[in-house]
C-alpha cells in the first residue's frame, strides 16, 4: 500500500507525463504546420512515449493498491518563433520532469518505501535519455542557425524516429 503522500505525489506525476504528451503533441502540430515534418514525427513519438510513461505509473499506483486521481491538464502553448525555441522549449520540460521524478524519489527514500524506489529508477535513467536527446538536438540547431540545407538535414534525421510501442523501451 502506497502512503498518502506518495500516493499523491505519483498522481501529480500521472498528471505531468500526460501534460508533456501533450505539451509534444502540440509541438508536433506547430512543426506540420511549418513544414517540418521530421521533426513533427520525432514530437509525435515523444508525445506517445510520455504517454506511455504516464501509464506505467498509473499502473504502479493501481498494483499497490492504490487508487488514480486524475487532475486537469492545463493547455500548452502552441506557437513557437523556431524549431531552436521549440526544441529549447522541450529540453527545458525535461530538465523540470527530472526535478520531478528526483523529488518523487526522494519522498520514496524518506518514507522508506523500497518498491517505490526500485520502481523509480527506471525513471531517473529514462530522464538521463530525455535530457541528452533534447540537448543533442538543440545544440544541432544551435550549429546550423537559419541554414534551410542545415534544418533540412536536421529535419531528415529526426523524421527516421519510430513510434515505441512500451513505456519500458
Amino acid at each position: 500500500m502506497l502512503e498518502p503522500k506518495l500516493q499523491e505525489s505519483l498522481d501529480r506525476q500521472i498528471n505531468a507525463e500526460l501534460y508533456s504528451s501533450y505539451l509534444y503533441l502540440s509541438m508536433a502540430a506547430h512543426l506540420e504546420a511549418e513544414n517540418f515534418r521530421g521533426m513533427a514525427q520525432w514530437m509525435r513519438a515523444q508525445s506517445g512515449e510520455e504517454t506511455a510513461h504516464a501509464m506505467k505509473i498509473y499502473d504502479y499506483v493501481l498494483e499497490r493498491n492504490g487508487r488514480v486521481t486524475l487532475a486537469r491538464i492545463d493547455g500548452p502553448k502552441t506557437k513557437w518563433a523556431s524549431p531552436l525555441e521549440l526544441f529549447e522549449d522541450a529540453y527545458a520540460h525535461e530538465q523540470k520532469v527530472t526535478a520531478m521524478i528526483n523529488n518523487l524519489m526522494d519522498l520514496a527514500v524518506e518514507e522508506k518505501d523500497h518498491a517505490s524506489h526500485d520502481f523509480l529508477e527506471w525513471f531517473v535513467t529514462e530522464q538521463v535519455e530525455e535530457e541528452s536527446n533534447a540537448s543533442a538536438i538543440v545544440e544541432q540547431l544551435k550549429l546550423v542557425g537559419d541554414s534551410g540545407v542545415g534544418l533540412y538535414m536536421i529535419d531528415q534525421q529526426l523524421g527516421q524516429r519510430t513510434p515505441s510501442t512500451s513505456a519500458a523501451e
